[in-house]
């Protein structure tokens, strides 16, 4: 690898590719940082207007499919939770107040997508929070500083111009979804990747047409705990 050095991983929980994605690390090359950045996917759909995968019938029938043959090929243990999508706040805060190493995000990730449980279920997030060396789960869900640092990291995914993930990071260049790893290993090789006459053209493609928004709905926090969705 021609560029070694440190990279930002942004992340949710909630999404299955998200986990994949991290469960593909030891792809990438040991002497290459990983900095992980949690981040809100809900914020990230509200501010692009997007809508998550599930939030459509039939593309949510085939991404549990995708993702459930996607781990069975890649030999990933992996259950899906009683319920999704979930309210991710509290293992995003969680994970902020233990401190974002790689065991930390493993163990949440565990907890969801393979052990299969429902952080739906206060005594579940209890659970994870003790995973992560947490006692006071109320108080730390409830700290405005854990809260203000997951906005900003939130904020700062819309800053990069990152529209979904999990994403990578490097310089001002983002590679989105857990299928991107090749793209990005390319780039870390030849950093020239996205300056061939091609890569320009498509800089300042044109759009021929464009639909109009439509809005969105809102999913409902976790039983048990008093979170604040609205976070712009």
């Amino acid at each position: 690898m021609n560029r070694p050095g440190r990279v930002r991983w942004y992340f949710d929980p909630i999404l299955p590719y998200s986990f994949l994605h991290f469960e593909q690390f030891h792809n990438l090359a040991a002497n290459l940082e990983i900095e992980y950045v949690p981040v809100l996917f809900a914020g990230l759909l509200k501010h692009w207007g997007h809508k998550g995968p599930t939030e459509i019938p039939a593309k949510r029938i085939y991404t549990y499919r995708h993702v459930t043959w996607l781990a069975q090929k890649l030999g990933i243990p992996f259950k899906v939770p009683p319920s999704h999508p979930f309210n991710s706040l509290p293992a995003l805060r969680l994970l902020i107040a233990a401190g974002l190493i790689q065991a930390n995000v493993a163990s949440a990730f565990d907890m969801i997508w393979k052990e299969g449980r429902d952080l739906q279920n206060p005594k579940e997030i209890t659970e994870l929070g003790k995973r992560l060396g947490i006692m006071n789960i109320q108080a730390t869900l409830a700290n405005e500083t854990i809260k203000s640092k997951l906005r900003a990291n939130t904020a700062d995914t819309v800053t990069r111009g990152i529209f979904g993930v999990p994403t990578f990071a490097i310089d001002d260049s983002i590679f989105w979804g857990q299928d991107s790893l090749d793209m990005m290993l390319d780039y870390l090789h030849d950093p020239g990747l996205f300056d061939t006459p091609e890569m320009q053209r498509a800089l300042t493609l044109p759009i021929g047409s464009a639909r109009q928004k439509e809005p969105r709905a809102r999913i409902a926090p976790a039983a048990g705990f008093e979170i604040d969705w609205i976070i712009f």
